[in-house]
């Protein structure tokens, strides 16, 4: 990629899924639009707008409205902000409420927010009557990038993060990059982890891309649509070799081994560690431990290290706030997610920047020792 010129004022990213395909569109002032947006696209006339306390004052007016200028009946559904709220209460909570708004399968679930309400609003759409139509309308980079793409919905367990969902893919995602503004530092560059993410996969041009024009994501206007862009179609290029992960679409989890044994480590506790600086320390361990395996060289880790660093992410376990638990403690959180069989751990490992792939036969020997190696 070369450096940005001139850009569109809003981009589209399309998402071909046979009669289940969208569009996934990026740019400023798409929430005041979102009413002519949807209506044009799609037949419903009601809609139950699903968010949370932190987003609601800032966004839901202007997206009520929008519906309304159009001729849609909209109901709001506020739940409470954090991780917690992707829960079976919370859930029911959504589903009750879309039920009452006489949401019908034709009509919609507009989630306005970040992660966690995509996640929840994605379910609730996908069992309420069986399945209605589902809008994404993500407040968050990371929800931008990632989480609004892909059909990937759920609540948590108490047995571990995601584990009750379904796959229901959006209708149309409405990326506003206006809202992104009102992040705080440390919340953008946990999202710009994952953008960064897309790079390291398979689009080396992308990351040197993102080391020269870094400043100007995070500064706005075209440079920041133009990676937003670049990430969802990346997401989308693998979401549609592999919808259901069975293979390919693993290859997103780069990272995020290391990164959630790390979240795990530090139970989940935002004060600590957020999920995004979790994947930029578990990229940064990705790379070096794919050098001590003789796979790539270590100057492509120390390059990543660098990125990363300069744009203000923990890069080292010695970043995180606090005590970790010992190296075994954080290899049984990394088999908890994993799996062992046999011994042998899958990763996403790399030959190089921009080279990563799967590895299904990882000896635990190694993985142990590389933690006790890397353990502050």
């Amino acid at each position: 990629m070369n450096a940005i010129t001139s850009a569109p004022t809003v981009q589209t990213v399309h998402v071909p899924l046979g009669e289940r395909a969208y569009d996934i569109l990026i740019g400023p002032g798409l929430i005041a639009r979102a009413g002519a947006e949807i209506a044009s696209r799609l037949k419903g006339r009601k809609a139950a707008v699903i968010t949370d306390e932190n987003v609601a004052p800032l966004y839901l007016e202007a997206l009520v409205a929008s519906l309304t200028d159009v001729g849609i009946d909209s109901a709001a559904v506020v739940l409470p902000a954090g991780e917690k709220t992707k829960s079976f209460e919370h859930l029911m909570t959504a589903c009750d409420k879309v039920l009452e708004a006489r949401v019908e399968r034709n009509d919609y679930v507009i989630a306005l927010g970040g992660g966690v309400i995509g996640d929840l609003s994605g379910f609730a759409a996908g069992i309420v009557r069986r399945g209605v139509r589902f809008v994404q309308v993500p407040t968050s980079l990371l929800a931008q990038v990632d989480s609004s793409v892909g059909g990937k919905t759920g609540i948590n367990s108490r047995h571990g993060k995601n584990l009750i969902g379904v796959f229901h893919q959006a209708d149309l995602v409405l990326a506003d990059t206006d809202v992104l503004n009102s992040l705080s530092e440390r919340e953008f560059r946990a999202g710009y982890a994952e953008v960064a993410k897309y790079g390291l996969i398979d689009k080396p041009d992308f990351f040197a891309w993102l080391e020269a024009n870094w400043k100007a994501v995070f500064a706005g206007g075209t440079a920041r649509i133009e990676a937003i862009a670049t990430s969802c179609q990346a997401k989308a290029d693998v979401v549609v070799a592999d919808e259901r992960e069975n293979g390919q679409r693993a290859l997103l989890n780069l990272g995020h081994t290391f990164g959630h044994a790390l979240e795990a480590a530090t139970a989940y506790d935002s004060r600590r560690l957020v999920h995004g600086e979790g994947v930029s320390i578990g990229m940064v361990l990705a790379h070096e431990f794919s050098a001590r395996m003789n796979l790539a060289s270590p100057d492509d880790a120390r390059r990543v290290e660098r990125h990363l660093r300069a744009v203000g992410l923990p890069t080292r376990m010695s970043d995180i706030p606090g005590e970790l638990p010992p190296a075994e403690v954080l290899m049984d959180a990394i088999a908890q997610d994993k799996k062992v069989k046999g011994g042998k751990l899958t990763f996403i490992l790399t030959r190089g920047i921009g080279q990563s792939f799967v590895a299904d036969d990882v000896p635990a020997s190694e993985v142990i020792s590389f933690l006790r190696e890397k353990h502050p």
